[in-house]
């Protein structure tokens, strides 16, 4: 590795896409803040990207580990066990979102909409690179910091 892939903390850089599958993983928050700050259209944006209430809840509680990992990602040299536990978090919430995607899809008595195969295909994209990636697993390593 070259010392440039380190940070001031002696950790290795995270690639960026770490933080693309952070924002696809919690979506579903990303959409709930950006309802909020449109006041009047919040409900009508998120009635249009979740018919189901309970779709929404469950994407609010699967997106919730990356987004505290995301709130983490400043701070992982102060609680490094923390941010060890958080890369097996994010690897059972992609296999549970991925799993409830094809639940769904399963289940479903309608036509697949294109939204749909996208999502599942991106979340199958980001699982496979989150299983192979060793730069990735090593930015969760404590033995790989400099310091």
């Amino acid at each position: 590795m070259n010392p440039d892939d380190y940070n001031d903390h002696g950790m290795l850089r995270l690639p960026l896409w770490f933080w693309t599958i952070l924002i696809l993983q919690a979506r579903t928050w990303l959409l709930f803040v950006m309802a909020g700050a449109s006041r009047q259209q919040g409900s009508d944006m998120l009635s249009l990207f979740y018919p189901d209430p309970q779709s929404f809840w469950s994407g609010m509680l699967l997106g919730l580990p990356p987004a505290l990992v995301f709130l983490l990602s400043g701070r992982r040299h102060l609680w490094p066990r923390t941010w060890q536990a958080g890369y097996w978090l994010l690897l059972a919430g992609m296999f549970a979102t991925f799993a409830l995607q094809g639940l769904g899809v399963w289940q479903s008595t309608d036509t697949l909409s294109a939204m749909d195969i996208i999502l599942a295909l991106l979340d199958a994209a980001a699982l496979a690179y989150w299983l192979l990636s060793r730069r990735l697993r090593a930015c969760f390593d404590a033995a790989r910091r400099l310091a």
